[in-house]
């Protein structure tokens, strides 16, 4: 039986490399991470922002349902873990919350190849090919090797994705383009044609 698929929103990163939260960036008229929220809540049957303990009540992430981590902060697999951990028995759509040119297309696509007898269905990255963890399904079944990565120390998702019965998919462009650093966020914003 397919599991049923939720949406894990990640945004608990220190944005070290931005130098301010990437979630409350503005794009288009909105914080990034309200955009991203919208499009998963809208592919997904419940969604979830990840956290960590002293973002929950951070204004702009307290109105939304929220996933603690429960893992010291590692990366995004701490996220990962923390909704599977929650909920074992779903998959995971997990997004990352700086991606600004991602869109309900890409989402779309992405669930109806989805293939549930695996581990994992992603993309790959337009950039070098390597499967992109953070526009990705996760399966119940990548949860057992997840966690004894991260108990091995290993705390990368995409080296994860490796060693998993993972169905990569086609890059679908820009769509995945994220932006870390001041000028990667300009760079986009000229890209969307953004003016504020």
């Amino acid at each position: 039986m397919t599991a049923p698929l939720y949406g894990l929103l990640l945004s608990g990163g220190e944005s070290r490399r931005m130098q301010q939260d990437k979630a409350a960036l503005d794009y288009l008229g909105e914080p990034q991470l309200l955009r991203a929220w919208r499009l998963l809540e809208d592919v997904t049957e419940r969604a979830f922002v990840s956290v960590r303990d002293a973002q929950t009540a951070d204004p702009l992430r307290a109105g939304l349902p929220q996933i603690v981590d429960r893992y010291p902060a590692v990366g995004p697999i701490a996220g990962i873990l923390s909704a599977q951990a929650e909920y074992p028995d779903v998959a995971w759509l997990v997004l990352a919350c700086d991606l600004p040119l991602l869109d309900e297309t890409t989402l779309h696509e992405l669930i109806a190849r989805r293939d549930p007898q695996l581990d994992a269905t992603v993309y790959a990255s337009s950039h070098d090919g390597l499967p992109e963890p953070l526009c990705a399904i996760w399966e119940p079944s990548s949860a057992v090797t997840l966690l004894q990565r991260y108990r091995d120390g290993s705390h990368c998702p995409r080296k994860a994705l490796a060693i998993l019965r993972t169905l990569v998919l086609p890059s679908p462009g820009e769509a995945l383009d994220n932006a870390n650093t001041p000028a990667e966020r300009e760079d986009i914003r000229r890209r969307l044609g953004a003016t504020t």
